[in-house]
């Protein structure tokens, strides 16, 4: 019995076209042709041409995915709705080259009763043979996707570890008659990539480079790598961004790299592109192919790789990382070690001050903080020691600063003078091309005309930047010169503290010579251990200056004074031997009763003699006197008879303040001479 029936031919046919790359559209116009076949095929088939739909919208396009497939939508969705009876396609591989998509297609196909024919063949998906012969040539294409992956990898890998894969070169280089990568011809570029490079290498960041470029009104090039100006030249403002992926081009250093990036998907849940792509850096390590010294470049690999390593120290993300040298007063930002906990101290900027506090415990366990040390006497310390250890370099410094000061001036005025023969030129060229046409055809001679006037204004525009442009002083390597800089080296002192030398410059030239400093704070004094670039290791000794907190601390000795003093004298009298001894409380105050009472109080030292008598107390205090209620219960007498005797003088007693508690001194003797046999008993008062 034949598969198509009535019912299918009343419906459309639907022929789906499609080639997976715009070359294949070009070039493989066989293909293309025996695809557009298949409408003759379905008019033998039985249907009529009003009723063959072509579906070519997908030319170009891959059929990995559905994603950005409008013709295989378009399909789907008219098989959904019952409107085709069959879709013609030249293979499987035309439709779809996932078994996801695949097998989705043929499950509509079953629900609508809808046909699949190709050169060959009519299948039907309702049947169970037609369906399996069907998944086994949508298996097979996915397979061969693969396969042609694989092949189209390994013959990419197998040129690239030859160095003969052609890559797309970055900005700065490109291929020579011959196929191999040089240095651009251009004099500009290579001069702008240059100083990129030595910018870096003197200034140590992404972000001083941009600065450097934008103090001196600069222009940075890049090529155009897609568009209507592709390969053209655009010379642009500088961004740390572009400055980044400058550095980390291993092409620059003149090695030819394969794989350093990877393709990877991410899930989008609910968009109409269920999946991403996106682009990732692999590590040195992962590159395929890496071949040092296959070409020019503008440094060297050894240069790349500290490169490499001192934008990983600039990453503040990273704890182990230092960070960039900043404007901020801290000398050791980045470079201090907790000598506790080992960990890297984090600064805090606060009233003109700065701090050095060691806090990632704190903030990641809820711990105590190990220590806040203050940053300027650690400073002053680590100033002086460097100030030291550059007495006998001072000569050598001095020179390579002379000399790198010059080089910068002339990459300057090179630039400039670059970027003005190049708009020279482009001016000529524009005025050549206005004489070269007929000036009757005004509808060229109009665009030529204002093309050249805006050549001019650009030359114009340049030459008033170049010269409102800041630049350096200008150093002639001369004797005389030579000899003033010299003179000024020798006093190393003032340069460090002159106004001219930014926070930054010094944390740099502080960097070239020292790796970290731990600190640890001993009691009233911080503990400096230096270690410097060599390995070798110098330890200071530095006093802490205290905290606000601390000024109003009662001093520690004499808080073990007072602790001595209470056993076996009262508040008053303590009071009154600090002030003999010229002690004082942590506000520089004198001690009266009161101010030894709260010293007692906040550290817990209990008083031999106190003030008021204690009524359960029959002892004495710590001087050897009892209260007059000890004393009358010793003496078997009434608190009116020990006040009496004590203002005779038979008792001797001393009394604060005037109705004041007495405190009487007795001895064995006086108590045995003076105590009553039987206490005097007095009526009750009622």
């Amino acid at each position: 019995m034949s598969k198509i029936q009535a019912e299918h031919l009343q419906k459309q046919a639907l022929i789906y076209v499609r080639q997976s790359t715009l070359a294949q559209v070009r070039e493989n116009l066989g293909s293309q042709a025996r695809q557009y076949d298949l409408k003759q095929r379905a008019c033998d088939l039985g249907w009529e041409q009003e009723q063959i739909v072509i579906v070519d919208q997908d030319q170009g396009r891959s059929g990995a995915s559905t994603e950005e497939r409008v013709g295989f939508q378009r399909l789907v969705a008219d098989v959904g709705m019952g409107k085709a009876g069959a879709i013609f396609s030249l293979e499987a591989s035309r439709l779809a080259r996932s078994c996801v998509d695949w097998y989705r297609l043929l499950d509509i196909c079953t629900l609508t009763k809808t046909l699949v024919i190709d050169e060959e063949s009519v299948y039907d998906p309702s049947h169970h043979n037609d369906r399996l012969l069907l998944g086994f040539k949508g298996t097979m294409s996915e397979a061969e996707l693969h396969w042609l992956r694989s092949r189209l990898d390994g013959g990419r890998r197998k040129k690239a570890e030859k160095g003969e894969l052609r890559l797309d070169l970055p900005t700065g280089l490109s291929y020579n008659e011959a196929e191999k990568i040089v240095l651009d011809p251009d004099e500009a570029l290579r001069q702008a990539m240059r100083l990129l490079f030595d910018t870096f290498k003197n200034a140590g960041s992404a972000h001083a480079v941009v600065r450097h470029f934008q103090k001196h009104k600069l222009r940075f090039p890049t090529r155009e790598l897609r568009g209507p100006g592709k390969g053209e030249i655009r010379w642009k403002r500088l961004t740390p961004a572009r400055v980044s992926s400058v550095l980390h081009n291993p092409l620059y250093a003149g090695a030819y790299v394969y794989g350093r990036t990877k393709l990877t998907y991410a899930p989008r849940p609910g968009s109409t592109h269920p999946a991403k792509k996106r682009v990732r850096h692999n590590t040195p390590q992962d590159w395929q192919v890496l071949i040092q010294e296959s070409h020019p470049g503008y440094i060297n690999w050894s240069q790349y790789l500290k490169n490499q390593a001192r934008l990983k120290d600039n990453r503040t993300d990273k704890r182990e990382s230092r960070g960039a040298a900043r404007e901020g007063g801290a000398l050791l930002q980045g470079i201090a070690i907790c000598g506790k906990c080992g960990r890297r101290m984090s600064l805090r900027y606060r009233d003109h001050s700065h701090y050095y506090r060691c806090q990632l415990a704190a903030q990641t366990y809820g711990e105590a903080q190990c220590q806040v040390l203050r940053g300027a006497e650690v400073d002053a310390a680590i100033a002086e020691l460097l100030l030291g250890a550059m007495t006998p370099a001072q000569l050598r410094v001095s020179l390579q600063a002379l000399e790198q000061v010059e080089l910068r001036e002339k990459e300057i005025e090179k630039h400039w003078q670059l970027r003005l023969e190049r708009a020279e030129y482009e001016v000529n060229l524009a005025r050549r091309r206005y004489a070269a046409v007929d000036p009757e055809n005004r509808l060229v001679a109009r665009n030529l005309e204002r093309d050249w006037n805006e050549k001019l204004a650009e030359v114009v525009r340049l030459e008033r930047e170049s010269a409102a442009a800041v630049r350096p002083p200008r150093l002639v390597a001369g004797p005389e010169e030579c000899a003033r800089v010299l003179s000024l080296a020798r006093d190393f002192p003032t340069l460090w503290a002159a106004e001219t030398t930014s926070n930054a410059e010094r944390k740099e030239l502080l960097r070239f010579l020292i790796s970290d400093v731990t600190l640890t704070r001993r009691d009233e004094k911080v503990h400096l251990g230096v270690r410097w670039q060599t390995g070798a290791v110098s330890e200071v000794e530095v006093p802490h200056r205290r905290r606000v907190g601390e000024f109003w601390r009662t001093p520690e000795g004499v808080i073990d004074r007072i602790r001595a003093l209470a056993a076996h004298q009262t508040d008053r009298r303590i009071a009154e031997c600090l002030n003999a001894e010229g002690l004082s409380t942590g506000a520089g105050k004198v001690f009266d009763r009161e101010r030894v009472r709260r010293v007692r109080v906040k550290y817990d030292i209990p008083a031999g003699c106190p003030e008021m008598p204690d009524p359960g107390d029959t002892g004495p205090r710590g001087d050897g006197r009892y209260s007059a209620q000890a004393a009358a219960r010793l003496l078997n007498l009434s608190l009116g008879s020990i006040s009496r005797w004590c203002r005779t003088g038979k008792l001797e007693s001393v009394q604060a303040r005037p109705r004041g508690p007495r405190w009487i001194r007795l001895t064995p003797e006086s108590i045995a001479r003076l105590r009553k046999p039987v206490k005097k008993a007095f009526p009750a008062i009622r």
